[in-house]
Parts: C-alpha cells; sequence; structure tokens
C-alpha cells in the first residue's frame, strides 16, 4: 500500500473518529484561556519547505515561538500553559488538528517531527543527514523513543535510521508504540 494512501486512510478515520472530542477540546481551550483555539506554528517541512501547523492552543496568547528544550533553559514553560494546556499536552490532544496538515498533504502520519521554523540546529542537522527530504510527521521514531527528552543529535539519529529503514511495517510499529506511549503520557516534559 502506498503512504499516501495509508495517509489520507487513517486521517480520514481518525478525523470523524475524534470529532467529539475535537469538539470538547476545541471548547475547553476556548472557554479558559483569551485567543483562538488553534495555533498556527510555523513549522520546516520536506525539503526545509515553511507550512503553517494547526494545534490546539496549550499556551497562552503571545508566548515565545522557541523549542522546548530552549524553553526550559530560559524559563519555567509552566508559567505559560493556559488552564487546560497541561491535560491537552500529555494527552497529545494539541495534536489532532494535525490530521488537517496529513490530508492536504503538508505531513504524514509517520515522520520527523516537524522543526520550528527558527530551530536552526535541528534544521542543519538534519539536512547534513538527508532527514530533510521526509515528509514531517505526526508521530515518529524519535517520538517513541523519548520525545522532548532527547538531545538533538539523538533525535536526528533517530531520524536518520527512520530514513534509511522506512516501511509499512516499521509505520505501523511506530503507529502503535505512538499509541502506548500516549496512553501512558510518556516522554512529554510539560
Amino acid at each position: 500500500m502506498n503512504k499516501r494512501i495509508l495517509d489520507i486512510t487513517i486521517a480520514s478515520v481518525l478525523l470523524i473518529a475524534t470529532t467529539p472530542i475535537s469538539t470538547l477540546t476545541y471548547f475547553m481551550v476556548k472557554l479558559t484561556s483569551k485567543g483562538n483555539a488553534l495555533y498556527w506554528s510555523k513549522r520546516i517541512g520536506m525539503h526545509n519547505q515553511l507550512f503553517d501547523m494547526p494545534k490546539f492552543r496549550s499556551m497562552k496568547v503571545n508566548t515565545p515561538a522557541i523549542a522546548t528544550h530552549i524553553m526550559n533553559q530560559q524559563a519555567d514553560p509552566n508559567q505559560y500553559l493556559t488552564p487546560v494546556g497541561s491535560l491537552i499536552r500529555k494527552t497529545s490532544l494539541d495534536e489532532l488538528p494535525q490530521l488537517w496538515s496529513v490530508l492536504k498533504g503538508d505531513m504524514s502520519i509517520v515522520g520527523p517531527r516537524p522543526a520550528l521554523f527558527n530551530q536552526d540546529d535541528l534544521i542543519s542537522l538534519r539536512t547534513k543527514h538527508g532527514v530533510h527530504i521526509l515528509k514531517p510527521g505526526i508521530t515518529g521514531w524519535a517520538q517513541v523513543n523519548g520525545r522532548d527528552e532527547l538531545p538533538i543529535p539523538e533525535k536526528v539519529a533517530l531520524d536518520a535510521y527512520y530514513l534509511k529503514h522506512q516501511s509499512l511495517w516499521l509505520d505501523c510499529y511506530i503507529i502503535l508504540l505512538t499509541v502506548f506511549k500516549v496512553l501512558k503520557r510518556d516522554g512529554v516534559s510539560h
């Protein structure tokens, strides 16, 4: 089966199946904090092309657009969370709108997580290892092996492993591990 067909099939099924929880999440965000419920994040996609990635907003309006590992060095990220931010991040509900990015073709279900537009260190290292040719994913090999806890060189090594070994079977394995990790709330720093 073609990866694009698999992406469209999974994204379509998940969009329909998660409509009630997405609606609830939308209203939880909207009713507990100022601003839009959806946040559009500038991300680096395939071939280092910029695209807008939607998420349910877990952070307060005007939170700096910096990577988690940098924010952890500069300030307590918890100060920026909305009242429901911690819950929707730990349960990965904030990621549900990315299913639209999969349908649109900007993302895949499985691939390296898209870097923020200003994560020059990650973008540079991924480009050096050829990972930039992959379509970014909602989940990936690095996410099921550490997520936010991984240093950038280790994350890129895992992304490069995925590049060399990608297959339908590996994608299915990553999806199953993702479900397990989300249910355990494993690897989320805040």
